[in-house]
């Protein structure tokens, strides 16, 4: 079976050398005001961001996985492979499997954030990825990275994110769902 990989290691085998040596793609910008983003005149949307931003601020950037059941369902939907569903295996993932450790809430956001969007009960964010450039050592690049998540009743219920299991043995599943 064909994957991702290797149908573009396939495309990539076609393309003439002079075009890969070429400058990579224009970088990636952040919004100079990222937490302007998380607002919306709608009271729906609006709430839906604002939760959304305390996720990125406290949770992800901050890493204060004490403050979850705040902000997430106890159900908490995770199509993120890496972490198994529901409020306590997501916690349990990022406060013992990827070790997290709190640090103080800043009162601006640290994130490098490109865009919010808002529909329904829906809330995406879209994050400036830097990563290192594997033709230049030394040098970076960068590209993006979105989570987004469905809310319900005020709280994140269901996430979603690019992310995917590297090809090679798999990873250590995370402990079930209680």
């Amino acid at each position: 079976m064909l994957t991702a990989a290797r149908i573009t290691l396939a495309a990539l085998a076609l393309v003439p050398a002079s075009v890969l040596a070429q400058p990579l793609s224009a970088p990636v910008v952040a919004h100079p005001d990222p937490e302007s983003l998380f607002t919306s005149p709608d009271p729906a949307l609006h709430r839906n961001k604002q939760v959304a931003l305390k996720i990125v601020k406290e949770l992800l950037e901050a890493g204060h996985w004490d403050k979850a059941h705040l902000y997430l369902t106890r159900e908490y939907i995770q199509h993120n492979p890496f972490a198994a569903s529901g409020l306590d295996a997501v916690v349990h993932f990022f406060v013992n499997v990827a070790k997290v450790k709190p640090k103080p809430i800043p009162e601006k956001m640290q994130t490098r954030v490109v865009a919010v969007q808002a529909e329904g009960d829906y809330v995406t964010v879209s994050f400036v990825r830097e990563l290192p450039d594997p033709s230049s050592p030394g040098k970076t690049y960068t590209t993006t990275w979105f989570d987004m998540w469905r809310f319900k009743d005020g709280k994140a219920d269901e996430h979603w994110d690019p992310a995917a299991l590297p090809e090679g043995p798999p990873p250590v599943p995370a402990p079930p769902a209680q």
